[in-house]
């Protein structure tokens, strides 16, 4: 449900200030961006909202989901290891801010406009497994980057949305590729702005390289499990694969309306990516818990649809118009884990009684 969004009172002064403030922000960003590049002054809306004072488009969808309430859930919610020991392992939200710096990184060499902060808000708790079960109990699936459309359209704001600009949720959308396949393959589609793509290969290096420091600091695999020809093609260590993805992306888009990989390059990171699905994602140590962070899902999903009334109002409301089953899947996985844990306590696991 899209909002229409009214300007600040300004007097007539002001306004006329604003106004040249925005034509010279605009004029700037022209000069600046690419001739490919997505500008603030194409950016469209679902709702009709009259143009912020100071802030180009797209620096609004910026500010409007860093402050969401999505976004901060982000920081207890699961990367790849379940409710880590230790400070150093990364979340989500420290995942965001890294596809964030590089993809930064790699729209400022192309001049092109960078829009990351998003694309991850609506991934569930304990990562990629809290997405199995969702997928399991919606009758239609459930992915996390459709998921994240759906908060920005839908959920936030108490059910008004953030009307973000239909760029900014194509590149939300789009960012993700499925397990099996290549980065560049999705059965979404393919994005439809350069920075869209920018944001899908900026999230893949990001997640590929910091899920192996992890591994490793975790001591599930070491430099040496990484296959050779991978070391070969991207580097010998994590350091060096990391400017070899990045630098590869600049150099072959440079100048170019698409952005992409080499071959050789592409290749390789599909090869890395295989890797660690087999020895980190889908197996090994990381995983010994999955089991039990399913049920734990798979119960808090059929207790809310069962008693939609437990759920808070804003959820309530859904079940309204998308029923109870779909209510209690936008609840549950909106969780961050902690308070998955928390709220499974509460509800499954008898309290002591003491006299009063």
């Amino acid at each position: 449900m899209a909002t229409q969004t009214k300007a600040p009172r300004l007097s007539r002064d002001r306004q006329i200030a604003s106004l040249r403030i925005r034509e010279q922000l605009e004029a700037d960003e022209d000069r600046r961006l690419a001739k490919y590049a997505t500008r603030s002054t194409s950016a469209r809306r679902e709702g009709p909202e009259a143009p912020d004072p100071v802030r180009l488009a797209f620096a609004l969808d910026r500010d409007r989901v860093l402050h969401s309430k999505a976004f901060r859930r982000l920081k207890h919610k699961t990367q790849v290891f379940l409710a880590p020991v230790g400070d150093h392992y990364r979340t989500r939200l420290t995942h965001t801010l890294e596809v964030s710096q590089i993809g930064r990184s790699i729209a400022r060499a192309l001049r092109l406009k960078a829009m990351a902060l998003g694309h991850d808000i609506g991934h569930t708790p304990f990562g990629h497994i809290g997405e199995e079960v969702l997928a399991e109990f919606l009758p239609e699936g459930f992915r996390h980057n459709e998921q994240s459309v759906r908060i920005a359209e839908k959920l936030e704001k108490n059910g008004r949305g953030l009307n973000l600009a239909d760029q900014t949720l194509d590149g939300i959308l789009k960012h993700s590729a499925p397990t099996e396949g290549g980065v560049e393959t999705a059965a979404w589609g393919e994005p439809d702005t350069a920075e869209g793509w920018t944001v899908r290969y900026a999230d893949k290096i990001a997640y590929l390289h910091h899920d192996i420091d992890d591994a490793m600091r975790a001591g599930i695999v070491d430099e040496d499990d990484i296959p050779a020809d991978v070391r070969a093609a991207l580097g010998r260590d994590r350091a060096e694969r990391l400017d070899t993805m990045i630098y590869d992306v600049v150099v072959t888009s440079y100048g170019k309306p698409a952005v992409a990989m080499s071959d050789d390059v592409l290749d390789a990171t599909n090869a890395l990516r295989r890797f660690m699905f087999d020895r980190v994602y889908l197996a090994g140590p990381a995983k010994t818990e999955d089991e039990k962070a399913k049920d734990l899902l798979r119960a808090l999903l059929e207790h809310f649809e069962r008693r939609p009334q437990d759920m808070p109002a804003e959820y309530k409301r859904i079940v309204e118009f998308d029923g109870a089953k779909r209510a209690a899947a936008d609840y549950v996985s909106g969780m961050t884990d902690r308070y998955a844990f928390d709220t499974y306590t509460s509800i499954f696991i008898p309290r002591s009684w003491q006299l009063a």
